[in-house]
C-alpha cells in the first residue's frame, strides 16, 4: 500500500532539472527565439521540491519549504481567471460573451479580429488576438507548444496565420498579459490590490506573496501610475507565493467558493471555469482540466489543474476532497505522482 511518506520521497527525486540559483538555466524565455528569448521583468531563485496536501481541508502533508513565497509560472494565469469571477460577482463583468473592446475601447481591442474578442475567448486561449503589449508582439508565442495541450504544427515564434476568434486555441502568454491589462482597466485598480482584498485575505492567506509586472509595463489609472501583471513568468514578473497558501486558494475553488463560512467567489462562476472550451476541453477558463482523462490517465475526470512551468501544480479533485500542491517537480513524473499521492490518501 502506498503511504504518503512514500509519494513525498518520489516527489522529492523527482525534482525539476532547472536551477535552483536563478541565474543559470531557469525560466521558459530560455527556448524563445531572438529578440524574444530575454527577460523583461524581475525574477528569483527558487526553493527545493515542495508540497501540500490537504483533504477536506485538513493537511495531511507539507514537504519542502511549504512557506516560502516562490514563482509558480502559468499558475498565475488561474489567479487572472479569479479575478474575472470577481468582476463577474461585482456586476463589472456580467457577459463573458460581450466583446471587450465595447466595454474597453484603446487597449487593443478596437480592430480587424480583435475587434470581437470577448471575455470568454480570452479565458480559454482562443481569442487569436493580435499585436504587441511591453514590446513583445503576439508572434512570439505562435505555435507554442506546451507538455498537456496539442503539439502545433509549426515552429514557436514563425507568423502563424492567425483565424477568427474562438477558432483556434493556443497556449500564450502577451495575449495573457493583455487580459490582465483589460482586467487593470475594468477594476481600475491595481490587481494585486483586488486579488488581496477579493481572494487572499477572504481565505486566510498569509501576507507574504506578491504580483508583479514587466519592467515596462506601467500606465496610468485614475490618475495613479499603476503596473500590469503578468499572467506568469515566461519573461519574468508574475506570482511568487507560498504553496499553504496556494492551498487555501485551492480549497476556497474545491469548496465552490466558500472559505471560513463566507463566499468569496460565486459558486457559478468556478462552474463556469470547469467548463471544457468546445475546441480544447482539456481546458477551461485559464485552468487545465482531465477531460476523458486525457492529460493525467491516473485521476478522476473531475480533477482541474493550474499547471505552471518548472513545474508547480495546484491539483484539486473534488470526488476525493483533495487540494494538492507541488513545487519544482520534473512534469514527466507527475502522472505518477498524483497516483500515488491518490492511492495513499484513499487508502489511509
Amino acid at each position: 500500500m502506498m503511504k504518503l511518506d512514500e509519494a513525498i520521497a518520489f516527489a522529492q527525486a523527482h525534482e525539476s532539472t532547472w536551477d535552483r540559483d536563478a541565474k543559470g538555466k531557469f525560466g521558459v524565455h530560455l527556448n524563445d527565439p531572438p529578440p524574444w528569448n530575454r527577460l523583461y521583468g524581475p525574477i528569483h531563485s527558487r526553493g527545493p521540491a515542495s508540497g501540500v496536501v490537504l483533504r477536506e481541508g485538513r493537511e495531511l502533508a507539507a514537504w519542502g519549504e511549504a512557506d516560502r513565497a516562490d514563482l509558480t509560472f502559468s499558475v498565475a494565469k488561474m489567479y487572472l481567471a479569479l479575478l474575472a469571477g470577481v468582476a463577474h460577482d461585482r456586476g463589472l463583468l456580467p457577459d463573458v460573451d460581450a466583446r471587450i473592446g465595447e466595454r474597453l475601447p484603446g487597449i487593443g481591442f478596437d480592430e480587424g479580429n480583435n475587434a470581437h474578442i470577448t471575455w470568454k475567448h480570452m479565458l480559454q486561449q482562443t481569442s487569436e488576438w493580435e499585436g504587441t503589449l511591453w514590446d513583445i508582439p503576439d508572434q512570439a508565442d505562435r505555435y507554442r507548444a506546451v507538455t498537456f495541450g496539442t503539439p502545433p504544427d509549426g515552429r514557436k515564434g514563425d507568423p502563424r496565420p492567425l483565424q477568427a476568434a474562438g477558432t483556434y486555441w493556443e497556449y500564450n502568454d502577451v495575449r495573457i498579459n493583455q487580459l490582465a491589462l483589460a482586467l487593470l482597466h475594468l477594476f481600475q485598480q491595481p490587481l494585486p490590490e483586488v486579488f488581496r482584498e477579493a481572494i487572499m485575505r477572504p481565505v486566510g492567506a498569509t501576507e507574504d506573496w506578491q504580483w508583479v509586472g514587466y519592467d515596462n509595463a506601467w500606465v496610468q489609472i485614475n490618475g495613479r501610475r499603476v503596473q500590469s501583471v503578468t499572467g506568469g513568468t515566461h519573461w519574468g514578473g508574475g506570482m511568487s507565493i507560498s504553496a499553504r497558501n496556494q492551498a487555501k486558494v485551492g480549497q476556497m475553488l474545491l469548496d465552490e467558493g466558500m472559505s471560513q463560512g463566507k463566499r468569496v467567489l460565486s459558486a457559478e462562476w468556478i462552474q463556469q471555469m470547469r467548463q471544457p472550451c468546445d475546441i480544447a476541453p482539456y481546458y477551461g477558463y485559464l485552468i487545465w482540466l482531465n477531460h476523458e482523462r486525457k492529460i493525467f490517465p491516473s485521476l478522476p475526470a473531475s480533477s482541474f489543474f493550474g499547471i505552471g512551468a518548472g513545474s508547480s501544480f495546484t491539483w484539486v479533485e473534488p470526488e476525493s476532497g483533495l487540494v494538492v500542491i507541488v513545487r519544482w517537480l520534473e512534469a514527466s513524473h507527475a502522472n505518477d505522482l498524483f497516483a500515488q499521492i491518490l492511492q495513499a490518501v484513499d487508502k489511509a
